[in-house]
C-alpha cells in the first residue's frame, strides 16, 4: 500500500498544489459515496429520470467531443500563429480547409446531444450496449483522425522509411553551437515543466489505488503517509532548486545534478536507475490502463475467462490477461514511438483537460452525494458483510409459489440447492440481515455507476499517453547520453515489467529507483554545503543543508519502509555500476563535489601529518622512484616500476620522478612528453602514484631538487629508489656514478632509507611466477629494520608469493653463534616473520696475494686516471686497457677472480678514505718514469683491508645464497672524502660480483618495524 501510494507521489520531485486536492479528495471518498459522473449527468438525471444510463454516456461523449476538438482548434491556432507571426491565418492555404474539417467535427460530435436533449426516445429502440460500441468506434476514429490531420501539413516532409532507419541508426544530437539548436524552440515553465509534471502525478494511482489506500488505512494513516511522501519531494524539489540557481544547468535533469556535484560514477549509477525506474513507470502505465480497459469498461474482452472463477485462479487469469494486452499495447506504443517520435506531445493539454474533467466530475459527485445520501443496502451474515456479487437476495430461502426455495446466497454456502444439503456452520448458525449502508468506501463508486465507466475510459487513454510520453522520454534521453539508438532494449526492460502483470508489484520496484534518485539530489547538495566549495553560491534563499539531509534521511527511511529487500537490490545495482564506472574510469572531469570531498580529506590528512614523524607501527616506505629516459623520452628502467610494484604491500605514497637536462622554458614540452611517458608506464606496470619531472640545467642538481621537494607536507617520501649505475667502468665520463654517489650522500643526510637494485634487468615482471625459491637477507649491521620489512612486503606479491624467506647474519671468532641464532629466531617470532635463521662465521685469515694484488690494480688506475690529462675517448680506452698482470703460480686465484657480473653488497663499516703519502704529492710530470714509479707503489693498507673484507663476505654469500631469487644486503655508505670514490664503487663491485638479483638497502637511521603491537 505504502510503496503504490509512494510511487504516485514520488514519480516527479515536484510539490504542488495537486497534493492538496489528493488529501482533500481522500478525505471526501472515505466519507461519502461519490457517483462518479459528470455535471451534464447529475442535471440531466432530474430532467429525463427515465432514459437509460448509457444514454447519458451518449451524451456526456458527445460533449466531450466538441470539448475536445474546440481545445485543438485553439491549440492549432496558437501554434500557427507563434509559428507564422507575421502572417495572417487566412492568407494560409490550409487554413481554411483546416478551419472546415474542426467545424464538421465539432457540429457532429454536438450532433446526438441535440438530438436527444429534443427527441430523447428516439434511443429507446437502440440497445444500450450497441451505443457504448459506438461511441468508442466514433472515438478511435476521431483520434485517428485527429493524427492524421496533424501531419497533413507534413505529408510531404516525412521521410521513406528506409532514410527514416538510416536515420534513426545514425542518430545523433545537435552540438550546442549549432544553428538548429539556437533556434529551438522552448515550451517555457507552464508548458515544458509545470503540465507534464501535473499530468504524470494525475495518472493511475490517482484513480485506482488512492481511494482504495484511504479506505484500508483510513484518512489519519493515510494522511501521514501523504505527508512524509509531500515532504520528501518537497524537501527534494528545496535541493534541485538550489543546484538548478547554481550556475546553468543544461539539459539532463537530475543525472546532470548528480553527476556534476557527486561525481561521473554517483551520477552514472543514479542516471541508469533512473533510466529503469522511468522504463518501468512505462510498464506500469500499461498495466493501469489494461486493468482499467477489463475490469471497468470491457469485461468481457478478458481472452482468459474469469466467470466461475474464485481466488488464485481467478487472480492467475487476470494476470495473463494483463501479459496478453499489454504486450500488445506495448507493441502499439513502441510502433507509435519508433516512428512518430516528434508528435507525441501534440495532445498533451487535451488529455490533461480529460483527466481534470474526470477529477472534476468525481467532485460533482461528492456534492451531490454531500445533499442528497445515496440509499443501498448491506447484506450482513452475523456481524460479517457479504459483498453483492453471485447473488440478488439478501436471504437464505424465499418463498416462491406456496414453495420455500433456496436463493443463490444458499447455494454459496451449501453443497446444493436443497434444503437438505449440508451448509457452512457460520453460514446455519447465524441469521442474515438487511441494513441500511453508511456511506463510505463500499458505496457503489466501483460498480454500477456509468458516469465513472466514462471517467475510467478517459482515463485508459490517459494512461496510454502517459506511456507515449514516458517511453518517448526514455528513447530520448538514452539516446542523447549513449550517442546510439537502445530502443529495443527499453522495449525489452518494459516488457519485464509488464510479464509482472501486477500493479501493486512493479510499483515499489519504481519508488526504490526514484526515491534513490531523489536521496543522492539530496546528499549532492549537502556535501557541497558542508565542505565549503567555493563555487557552490546556490541563489535560491530557502535552502539549508539541514533540510538536504532531512530530505536524504527520509528517501532511506522510505525504501527501507516500503520493501527491504528491494532497496538492498536497487543498492546493489547501484554499487555494481558505480564500481564498474569507476574501474573503466571517465572521460571527464567534472568537479564535482566527490572531488572536493577528497580534496578537504586529503588537506586535512595532511595538515594532521605535520605535527611530528609516524609511530613505529604506522611507518611504511614511501618510495620515491627515480627512473631515466632515453633520448626518445622513454623509461630506460621499466622494471624498476615492476619492484614498485611488487612492494605495493606496504600501502605507502609512490612517486616516480625524472630528471631533464636543460631550461625549462626551452624544454617543457619535453617535459610534458615525458610525464605522460611516466603515465603510461605507470599505468602499464600498475603502479598507483603520482609522476614528477624536472628540469634542471645539469643532472645533478635535479636529481638533488626531485629527492628535496617530493611530496607534500607530511607526505613525503622515506625512501628512495635508484637503479646502480650500469657499465660505470665503461662509461664516457664518470659523471653517472659520481650522481650516484652525491644521491647515496644526500639520502643518508636526509635520513632517508635506499634501495638500490643491482642487474634490475633481470628482476622479474609483474606477470612472472616464482613457484620456489628463497629470499635470502644478509644481516650484517642493524639498520632499523628495513631488511626484515622489505621481505615480508615481497612476499604480499604474487611474484614472490611462493618463495622462502632465509635470514644469515655473521659471527666472529670471538661470538656465540649458538646464542647468536637463538636470539634471532625469538626476535623474528616476535616480529611475526617466518624465516629460517642461519648464522655463519667468518674466520681471520691472512691477506691473500690475489686480495694485494686486487687492490694495488685498482689503486693503480685511479692514480693513472688522475695525473695523466687525457680526452674522454683517451680516459676510456686506458681504463680498458690498464695493465693488469696476471698472478702469478704461487699466488692463490680467488673463485671470484674471473667474474664481473653484478652481485649482493654487504653493510660494513665503512671510515673515511685516507690517501698515502704517495697520492697526496703533486705529480706534474707525465713521463713514462713517472707511470713506472706509479706501477712500483704499494697500496694503501686502508683499502687493502677493505679489499680483504669484501673478498670474503663475497665468498660466503656466494657459497650459500647463489641459487637465491634475491638476495638482500646492507649498503655501507661513501667516503666523505671525495677521492675515494672510484674505490667505493670498486668495493661494492668486489662485494657483489656473482649474483644474479641484488637489493641493497641502506636504512634512514630510525627504527621501521617493532615487536609491540
Amino acid at each position: 500500500m505504502i510503496s503504490i501510494i509512494l510511487q504516485y507521489l514520488l514519480f516527479y520531485p515536484f510539490f504542488h498544489p495537486s497534493f492538496y486536492l489528493s488529501i482533500l479528495l481522500s478525505i471526501h471518498l472515505s466519507i461519502h459515496p461519490p457517483f462518479c459522473c459528470s455535471i451534464f449527468h447529475t442535471i440531466y438525471c432530474s430532467v429525463h429520470p427515465s432514459i437509460h444510463p448509457l444514454l447519458y454516456h451518449s451524451v456526456y461523449l458527445s460533449i466531450y467531443l466538441s470539448i475536445y476538438l474546440s481545445i485543438y482548434l485553439s491549440i492549432y491556432l496558437s501554434i500557427y500563429l507563434s509559428i507564422h507571426p507575421s502572417i495572417h491565418p487566412a492568407s494560409h492555404p490550409s487554413f481554411y480547409h483546416d478551419i472546415y474539417h474542426s467545424t464538421v467535427s465539432i457540429v457532429l460530435s454536438i450532433l446526438p446531444s441535440i438530438i436527444l436533449s429534443i427527441h430523447p426516445s428516439v434511443y429507446t429502440s437502440i440497445h444500450p450496449s450497441t451505443i457504448l460500441y459506438l461511441n468508442y468506434l466514433m472515438l478511435t476514429i476521431f483520434v485517428l483522425y485527429v493524427c492524421v490531420f496533424t501531419l497533413q501539413e507534413e505529408m510531404d516532409t516525412i521521410p521513406m522509411v528506409s532514410s527514416l532507419l538510416s536515420s534513426l541508426a545514425n542518430y545523433s544530437n545537435l552540438p550546442q553551437g549549432s544553428k538548429e539548436h539556437e533556434e529551438a524552440p522552448r515550451m517555457g515553465t507552464l508548458m515544458g515543466v509545470y503540465l507534464p509534471c501535473l499530468q504524470n502525478i494525475l495518472g493511475v494511482i490517482l484513480f485506482l489505488r488512492m481511494t482504495w489506500m484511504v479506505g484500508i488505512g483510513g484518512v489519519i494513516e493515510a494522511f501521514i503517509i501523504v505527508l512524509m511522501c509531500c515532504s520528501t519531494t518537497m524537501l527534494t524539489a528545496i535541493s534541485m532548486s538550489a543546484i538548478a540557481t547554481n550556475g546553468v544547468v543544461p539539459a539532463g535533469g537530475a543525472y546532470y545534478m548528480i553527476s556534476r556535484s557527486l561525481g561521473p560514477e554517483f551520477g552514472g549509477a543514479v542516471g541508469i536507475c533512473f533510466y529503469l525506474g522511468t522504463t518501468f513507470a512505462g510498464a506500469m502505465y500499461i498495466l493501469g490502463c489494461i486493468e482499467i480497459l477489463l475490469v471497468y469498461i470491457v469485461p468481457q474482452a478478458a481472452v482468459f475467462k474469469m466467470e466461475g472463477l474464485e481466488g488464485a485462479e481467478a487472480e492467475a487469469a487476470m494476470l495473463n490477461n494483463m501479459r496478453v494486452y499489454g504486450t500488445l499495447v506495448l507493441s502499439f506504443m513502441a510502433i507509435v514511438v519508433f516512428v512518430g517520435v516528434k508528435y507525441v506531445n501534440k495532445l498533451a493539454l487535451v488529455f490533461l483537460a480529460c483527466v481534470i474533467c474526470s477529477i472534476l466530475a468525481v467532485y460533482a459527485g461528492v456534492i451531490k452525494t454531500a445533499f442528497e445520501p445515496p440509499v443501498f443496502p448491506v447484506c450482513v451474515l452475523g456481524n460479517r458483510t457479504l459483498v453483492w456479487k453471485g447473488f440478488d437476495v439478501c436471504a437464505k430461502v424465499i418463498e416462491r409459489e406456496n414453495a420455500t426455495v433456496t436463493t443463490k446466497l444458499w447455494r454459496l454456502f451449501c453443497d446444493s440447492e436443497f434444503l437438505n444439503a449440508t451448509c457452512d456452520s457460520y453460514f446455519t448458525n447465524n441469521n442474515i440481515t438487511e441494513i441500511q449502508g453508511i456511506p463510505g468506501m463500499m458505496s457503489g463508486i466501483l460498480r454500477g455507476k456509468y458516469s465513472h465507466k466514462m471517467t475510467f475510459y478517459i482515463l485508459y487513454i490517459q494512461c496510454i499517453y502517459i506511456y507515449i510520453y514516458i517511453y518517448t522520454y526514455i528513447y530520448i534521453y538514452m539516446q542523447s547520453v549513449f550517442k546510439e539508438s537502445l530502443f529495443v532494449l527499453t522495449a525489452c526492460i518494459c516488457e519485464s515489467g509488464i510479464l509482472i502483470a501486477s500493479l501493486d508489484n512493479v510499483a515499489p520496484i519504481l519508488s526504490m529507483f526514484f526515491l534513490m534518485c531523489y536521496m543522492f539530489v539530496n546528499l549532492a547538495c549537502a556535501v557541497q554545503t558542508l565542505l565549503r566549495t567555493p563555487n557552490w553560491r546556490p541563489r535560491f534563499k530557502f535552502y539549508h543543508w539541514t533540510l538536504s539531509f532531512l530530505g536524504m534521511s527520509l528517501c532511506l527511511s522510505l525504501m527501507f519502509i516500503c520493501s527491504w529487500y528491494y532497496a538492498i537490490v536497487a543498492m546493489g545495482i547501484a554499487g555494481c555500476i558505480y564500481k564498474y564506472i569507476e574501474f573503466r574510469g571517465a572521460e571527464k572531469e567534472w568537479g564535482d563535489g566527490i572531488r572536493g570531498l577528497s580534496l578537504s580529506a586529503a588537506r586535512f590528512a595532511l595538515m594532521r601529518l605535520e605535527e611530528g614523524p609516524p609511530h613505529t607501527k604506522n611507518w611504511r616506505p614511501q618510495i620515491l622512484v627515480l627512473v631515466s629516459m632515453d633520448s626518445e623520452l622513454n623509461v630506460e628502467q621499466p622494471r624498476l616500476l615492476s619492484l614498485t610494484n611488487q612492494l605495493k604491500a606496504g600501502k605507502g605514497l609512490t612517486i616516480v620522478g625524472t630528471a631533464l637536462e636543460g631550461t625549462y622554458l626551452e624544454n617543457h614540452p619535453q617535459g610534458q612528453q615525458a610525464e605522460q611517458s611516466l603515465r603510461k608506464l605507470m599505468e602499464a606496470e600498475k603502479v598507483k602514484g603520482f609522476c614528477q619531472v624536472v628540469i634542471s640545467s645539469n643532472m645533478r642538481d635535479a636529481t638533488s631538487h626531485l629527492v628535496q621537494a617530493g611530496g607534500l607536507g607530511g607526505l613525503l617520501h622515506n625512501t628512495v629508489l635508484a637503479c646502480w649505475p650500469r657499465n660505470w667502468k665503461q662509461a664516457e665520463d664518470h659523471q653517472s656514478w659520481r650522481n650516484f654517489i652525491e644521491l647515496v650522500r644526500e639520502t643518508t643526510a636526509a635520513s632517508k632509507a635506499l634501495l638500490v637494485p643491482k642487474n634490475i634487468s633481470a628482476f622479474p615482471s609483474n606477470g612472472e611466477r616464482f613457484t620456489e625459491g628463497h629470499i635470502d637477507v644478509w644481516w650484517i649491521v642493524h639498520d632499523g629494520g628495513m631488511l626484515m620489512l622489505l621481505p615480508f612486503l615481497l612476499r604480499q606479491h604474487k611474484v614472490w608469493r611462493k618463495c622462502k624467506m632465509r635470514i644469515f647474519t655473521v659471527a666472529q671468532m670471538d661470538d656465540n653463534s649458538i646464542q647468536m641464532k637463538k636470539d634471532l629466531t625469538t626476535f623474528l617470532y616476535h616480529l611475526r616473520i617466518d624465516a629460517a635463521v642461519e648464522v655463519v662465521e667468518m674466520h681471520d685469515s691472512d691477506i691473500s696475494a690475489y686480495t694485494y694484488e686486487k687492490t694495488l690494480m685498482m689503486e693503480q688506475r685511479s692514480q693513472i686516471l688522475k695525473q695523466i690529462n687525457l680526452t674522454k675517448t683517451e680516459r676510456e680506452r686506458e681504463v680498458q686497457h690498464s695493465p693488469t698482470n696476471p698472478p702469478t703460480p704461487a699466488t692463490p686465484q680467488s673463485p671470484s677472480a674471473e667474474a664481473e657480473t653484478p652481485g649482493t653488497a654487504v653493510q660494513m663499516t665503512w671510515t673515511e678514505a685516507k690517501c698515502d703519502g704517495e697520492q697526496a704529492k703533486p705529480i706534474g710530470a707525465t713521463t713514462p718514469e713517472a707511470i713506472k714509479d706509479l706501477f712500483n707503489m704499494k697500496p694503501n693498507q686502508s683499502n687493502l683491508r677493505r679489499m680483504h673484507t669484501a673478498l670474503r663476505l663475497n665468498e660466503v654469500i656466494i657459497k650459500k645464497s647463489q641459487e637465491a631469487r634475491l638476495v638482500l644486503l646492507n649498503m655501507p655508505g661513501p667516503p666523505k672524502n671525495r677521492t675515494g670514490d672510484e674505490n667505493y664503487m670498486e668495493f661494492m663491485e668486489v662485494l657483489t660480483e656473482g649474483l644474479n638479483r641484488v637489493l641493497l638497502v641502506r636504512g634512514g637511521g630510525r627504527e621501521v618495524i617493532t615487536i609491540y603491537s
